[in-house]
């Protein structure tokens, strides 16, 4: 199973709890054995052994000499005080037995605990380094419920059962050479009847498994509809749609109920089932054992026959034991083929092993002959585009026209079908990824912000940063003025997604993150377009400051916000139509001409 790959790092903890595992059984065994010896005294059977022989490591030598022991303690102190003995070995045998089964289970510890944060890490370093597609593809409530609630299932389900799995095959082990030991007739006989046990316990567990990989689907159709309702809650009061949403969500979380009721009746059979099945085999070598106990030729002391049913009833409950953990394990197991799906996703924006480092932008940007697919869409065709330093440029278009796809394949959100781009002249794909987007400075129409303090959010991703340029660029960004009117001023904690700010002061936040990471390049993503007139000012100010120096690459639905650049490029259905100043096309009285008049109508 690939999850325990994950226990490898863990192997000296494994190796401690195998370890005190096997003391444990072993002193279970030693304890357990006490039974003949006291049956013996208290059936008036026990043969006095008068002298010791050589002690050695084998089953014979062991017994003799511990028959010899409890034959001077009833020479000498009589049968009651031999029968006190046994029973004070018997306390000391179970306390050293539990000593190290609960050793056993403080080493388990970090392991189980380590192997869930182990995998919490990779899902969520995936996650981050997954190209943007990945996401345009999958719910993000589905994607919630693979990094929590199917974690969550491995934790329960194949993390719990790692005592089992590590102790109950050591303690059957042990337990079937023992009664191999004493009775070799009796323990083939045993053995014959488990395969037809397994079978049973083998069917349940596929099924289950089948039931709990639809179980968590459900939950992730869930989780989706939560993380939409929480995200569209306005739309959804706005449009009278509360009834609707609910009745959704009802439906399917009654399906989801309906699975996991199926999926816990089924889980729940493996305990009674497999007690079952070791009580009917019980009896069956009762039965059986009692024949040679009772026949002719004695093979079997009634005592020793005794022991046996005791050690072979102790099987009972690690086999248990294994049986619910097979069960749990098929259980999570549909929980790791769903993370497996992730962690297994296609990393599409590929870095070179021999990436070329770059830390500083010197001539121009290249397009050349780019084309991009989504899925069987075509969202850009051959375009050939130059953007030299230094120089503004515009890109506008109507909407699904290739916009933000166009700067999007620049710091590598996306990879080009075919053509390519370049960076004074070297392939953007032949560069680290960190570089190449160390060189941007990126504000899109949606602020991005996080559940932080104003500090954090305005010097996100860069390290040693004093307060002082901090406040540098929230000036520039026209950023200061409403921060130091804030109660806590820039250790203010923002909210959810910002949520504690308008929409003109989330967005000159994000203007100030920009202007603090200082980029030569500036992509600017329709960073206007959701403002109201007095915040576009402040924030179109802001922007103007922003872009002095730098290159920059300007995606605008309002036109007259765009009069300044240096060129236009003009977009439509994937293609460059059209590239010139505003005066010059406007005088083409084409696409942009239209797209002008429109808004002026406006």
């Amino acid at each position: 199973m690939d999850i325990l790959r994950y226990v490898a790092p863990y192997w000296g903890y494994a190796a401690l709890n195998v370890l005190f595992n096997i003391l444990s059984v072993i002193f279970s065994l030693f304890s357990l054995t006490m039974i003949i010896p006291f049956l013996t005294i208290l059936f008036d059977n026990t043969k006095i052994v008068h002298s010791a022989p050589p002690l050695a490591f084998n089953k014979d030598s062991i017994i003799e000499n511990f028959n010899f022991f409890i034959s001077r303690i009833i020479v000498d102190k009589g049968e009651i005080n031999a029968l006190l003995y046994i029973s004070i070995l018997v306390i000391i045998l179970f306390f050293f037995k539990n000593i190290f089964r609960y050793l056993a289970m403080y080493f388990l510890a970090p392991i189980r605990n380590g192997v869930v944060k182990d995998l919490r890490n990779d899902i969520y370093y995936k996650i981050l380094i997954l190209p943007l597609a990945y996401f345009t593809q999958q719910k993000k409530g589905d994607i919630i419920s693979r990094m929590t609630a199917d974690v969550q299932e491995i934790e329960w389900s194949i993390m719990s059962s790692l005592e089992m799995i590590f102790r109950e095959p050591i303690t059957l082990i042990a337990f079937i050479v023992t009664l191999f030991l004493i009775s070799p007739v009796l323990t083939v006989f045993v053995i014959v009847l488990l395969p037809v046990t397994g079978l049973l316990i083998g069917r349940i567990g596929k099924s289950l498994r089948r039931t709990s990989l639809k179980g968590q689907k459900k939950m992730g159709g869930i989780l989706s509809i939560i993380e939409e309702t929480i995200s569209g809650l306005r739309i959804i009061k706005a449009f009278n749609a509360i009834n609707t949403t609910n009745r959704k969500f009802r439906e399917t979380n009654q399906d989801y109920t309906k699975v996991m009721i199926r999926l816990y009746r089924k889980r729940d059979l493996a305990s009674p089932l497999s007690e079952f099945l070791g009580v009917l085999v019980m009896v069956v070598i009762m039965w059986f054992g009692g024949k040679l106990v009772l026949g002719s030729d004695n093979s079997l002391g009634a005592e020793v026959f005794i022991f046996y049913i005791t050690v072979f009833s102790q099987l009972i409950q690690p086999a248990k034991a294994v049986t619910t953990a097979y069960y749990n394990i098929q259980k999570g197991v549909a929980s790791v083929e769903r993370v497996k799906y992730v962690l297994n996703a296609d990393e599409v924006i590929e870095e070179k092993p021999d990436a070329i480092t770059k830390d500083d932008f010197s001539s121009e940007i290249e397009y050349t002959d780019v084309s991009f697919l989504y899925e069987s869409e075509e969202v850009l065709k051959n375009v050939d585009l130059t953007i030299k330093k230094g120089k503004t440029i515009a890109i506008v278009g109507p909407s699904g026209a290739g916009k933000t796809t166009l700067v999007d394949l620049l710091p590598r959100f996306y990879d080009c079908v075919s053509g390519e781009i370049r960076i004074d002249g070297t392939p953007i794909k032949e560069l680290r990824i960190n570089d190449l987007r160390g060189l941007m400075g990126i504000v899109t129409q949606e602020s991005i912000l996080f559940n932080d303090s104003l500090f954090n959010n305005i010097a996100f991703g860069m390290k040693n940063v004093n307060e002082e340029d901090v406040i540098a660029a929230a000036k520039v960004a026209n950023a200061h003025e409403f921060i130091s009117k804030m109660e806590f001023g820039y250790n203010t904690n923002i909210g959810d997604r910002g949520a504690k700010l308008s929409g003109g002061q989330r967005q000159r936040i994000s203007i100030a993150r920009a202007v603090l990471k200082n980029p030569p390049i500036l992509v600017l993503d329709e960073a206007t377009s959701a403002l109201d007139t007095e915040s576009e000012r402040l924030v179109q100010d802001a922007l103007m400051k922003l872009m002095k120096n730098r290159t920059s690459l300007v995606i605008a639905h309002r036109l007259s916000t765009i009069q300044y650049a240096d060129e236009i490029i003009v977009l439509d259905k994937g293609r460059i139509v059209e590239r010139g100043s505003h005066i010059d096309l406007l005088a083409l009285k084409g696409v942009y001409k239209r797209l002008y008049d429109l808004q002026s109508f406006v």
